[in-house]
């Protein structure tokens, strides 16, 4: 069936990557993990203006969501605007280049857009294939439901949907955009798919995260939040098997659909619960000296599964596209694509 503009919706932190390659003094000077993500602190306000004195810094247009949604789109190809996103940005120059960019992405990207804080940025310091964020939401802190969600030319843009996508790091933002989407999902027997984003969403933010459980028809992780996901719902085991085949059970609001749970393990295959059975598929073999960043490797992920689930493809298809995009993905700086995707999938 031929899709339709803005068949997937999206939400969350639109943030500008500030990537560059760091040394490990400059990670134990600002005491971060080679691979994390975490929320900067006053501690670490310096730290982005010495990564742009001291490294050759890139920019790319980024946040978790709206990366997702990029890629589902550039696999996708055409129609143009098949995915839509919501956040929100300041008026300000960074502001301007995420426009621009969603716009060279074909994605119909609806900001919020305000002039209390500024855009959001996320410095990616990378070392070896590993790769620290931090997050300055700024801005991207200030979306409002009232202000932006509800308004009635957006609402429409949200119901014209089929598959909605949020990464776990929106929760820390507006708990309450999110149930609304998803409970509207739910009630209308529509696909909602959520990520869990990083270990601190698990660790701290998991009232919010067991509030919208009931409505994640699709949930996302790799084996870092798996664990730390399963360490906070007590589930008292690390094997990614068995964290899968529990969240999986979790209480579910819309009983059409059963749950489906998809947890990466980076170079390790890949597992996916379903009701009734554990799948795992391999990845795609890379040789470790191809691999450039692997900074958005979860998010085009996500993005190549979305882009199969969006036109009702089975779901070994949804995992294949998943692993081609992650797989170009780490080729590259930045969460950045070659023009076209290469990806052939035999039509359903």
């Amino acid at each position: 069936m031929p899709l339709h503009p803005n068949s997937l919706f999206g939400m969350g932190n639109p943030l500008l990557d500030i990537s560059a390659v760091v040394d490990k003094d400059f990670l134990d000077k600002y005491t971060l993990k080679p691979n994390d993500q975490i929320l900067a602190e006053d501690k670490h306000k310096a730290l982005f203006e010495e990564l742009v004195k001291k490294f050759k810094v890139e920019y790319h247009a980024g946040g978790a969501t709206q990366n997702s949604i990029k890629i589902a789109q550039w696999m996708i190809q055409e129609p143009h605007n098949v995915g839509t996103f919501f956040g929100c940005i300041g008026k300000d120059k960074f502001g301007g280049i995420l426009k621009q960019k969603s716009e060279e992405a074909h994605i119909d990207a609806r900001y919020y857009e305000q002039d209390e804080e500024p855009t959001g940025t996320c410095a990616a310091c990378i070392t070896g294939d590993n790769r620290s964020l931090v997050a300055n939401l700024a801005a991207a802190n200030c979306y409002k439901k009232d202000k932006h969600l509800d308004l009635e030319e957006n609402w429409k843009l949200v119901e014209k949907a089929k598959v909605y996508y949020i990464a776990g790091f929106f929760l820390t933002v507006s708990l309450e955009s999110i149930l609304k989407v998803a409970k509207n999902a739910s009630e209308n027997n529509k696909l909602f798919c959520l990520n869990l984003s990083a270990p601190f969403i698990c660790q701290f933010f998991k009232d919010n995260l067991m509030q919208v459980m009931p409505y994640v028809d699709v949930l996302f992780g790799n084996e870092t939040e798996a664990v730390e996901f399963a360490e906070a719902q007590d589930f008292e085991t690390k094997d990614i098997k068995e964290i899968a085949k529990k969240a999986q059970a979790l209480p579910k609001d819309n009983t059409k659909r059963q749950r489906i749970v998809v947890f990466t393990q980076g170079k390790d295959d890949t597992v996916m619960a379903m009701s009734d059975k554990i799948e795992t598929f391999p990845v795609l073999k890379i040789d470790p000296k191809d691999i450039v960043d692997t900074n958005g490797a979860g998010d085009a992920f996500v993005g190549g599964f979305l882009s199969e689930l969006v036109q009702e493809k089975p779901l070994d298809q949804c995992v294949k596209a998943a692993h081609y995009a992650a797989n170009v993905i780490i080729r590259r700086a930045g969460c950045t694509f070659p023009e076209k995707p290469d990806f052939n999938c035999p039509s359903a």
